[in-house]
């Protein structure tokens, strides 16, 4: 097997590489001066198993990257191409729940099958019913692989695990059963996308300790409204999981003016040197990766991964 990496997150690639003890896969990428993007793999994979690392965050042509890799593979006779996409962006889109909007996921979706890969790999999807868009075999990852351990390292007092919103509860209430800790929601209103007007807390968070469970943090405001809705009802040290760190516009500013004693995150998404805080702690999700691309590569169960 090889494993190639696009432009979007190369050190996580270089990280999952070097837990399999591989070499990176020699892949140029070069963009004319108009951004057209050019893919040409620098040595043979031909009867091949092709792994493509991409997560699909902004810009869109991360998306556009990911197609041509895809594309160059198929032409150049790989046996099997796998995109591997830490963070599968266009997600949000995932159902018409007003008129005349697209699905961004199921088009995302359609592009990959199209292009010409041949399974998915990816972890933690803003929807788990996203995996029916595709026809080809599709593996789900889920970062409590990554953080319960590292929540358990904290020994948090009288623990409550929080939903900063409905769409999380069912994310919430699996690490809430893993960590033996109660279970609390935000009830969110919401006037137009990325702003959040107001919140109501469901559940009791009166001098314990809380931890938030996400998914996405974008501008930060659905967290930042939890944590001061937690701070206001007793809650005494706010801790955030969240998987994918888009961190857009001053998303880092809130989250450091705001009551959250510790955010943490995966590196599934660069973070650049600017957008990191010390409430920002980033974990690597690459032996989780690593692991499930070796499992896929020998034929091995990945579900048999989350049992350890």
């Amino acid at each position: 097997m090889k494993v190639f990496s696009g432009t979007a997150n190369l050190p996580l690639t270089r990280k999952i590489v070097e837990y399999l003890d591989i070499p990176l896969g020699d892949v140029e990428i070069y963009r004319f001066k108009d951004g057209e993007i050019f893919v040409k793999y620098n040595e043979s994979i031909r009867g091949i198993d092709v792994f493509i690392v991409q997560p699909t965050s902004p810009p869109a042509d991360n998306i556009l990257e990911l197609l041509l890799m895809i594309d160059a593979a198929r032409r150049a006779s790989a046996k099997r191409i796998t995109a591997v996409i830490p963070y599968f962006g266009y997600a949000r889109q995932d159902r018409k729940d007003q008129p005349r909007v697209a699905l961004s996921a199921k088009l995302v979706a359609n592009l990959i099958s199209t292009a010409g890969a041949d399974r998915v790999l990816t972890l933690d999807l803003h929807s788990a019913s996203i995996q029916g868009f595709f026809d080809i075999p599709f593996d789900h990852l889920y970062s409590s692989a990554i953080f319960v351990d590292y929540v358990k390292e904290i020994k948090l007092v009288n623990p409550v695990v929080v939903a900063p919103d409905v769409g999380s509860s069912k994310r919430a209430r699996a690490y809430a059963n893993r960590l033996h800790a109660e279970l609390a929601l935000v009830d969110k209103k919401r006037s137009i996308h990325n702003k959040v007007d107001s919140g109501t807390l469901i559940g009791e968070v009166e001098g314990k300790d809380v931890v938030i469970v996400d998914d996405i943090i974008d501008t930060g405001g659905t967290l930042c409204i939890a944590a001061d809705l937690l701070r206001k009802a007793g809650a005494k040290k706010i801790f955030v999981v969240c998987t994918h760190p888009l961190f857009s516009g001053k998303a880092v500013d809130r989250i450091q003016e705001s009551p959250i004693s510790q955010i943490v995150v995966s590196d599934t998404v660069f973070v650049p040197e600017e957008k990191k805080r010390e409430k920002i702690k980033i974990l690597t999700a690459a032996p989780l990766f690593g692991e499930a691309i070796k499992r896929i590569h020998n034929e091995e169960s990945i579900s048999s991964l989350f049992d350890l």
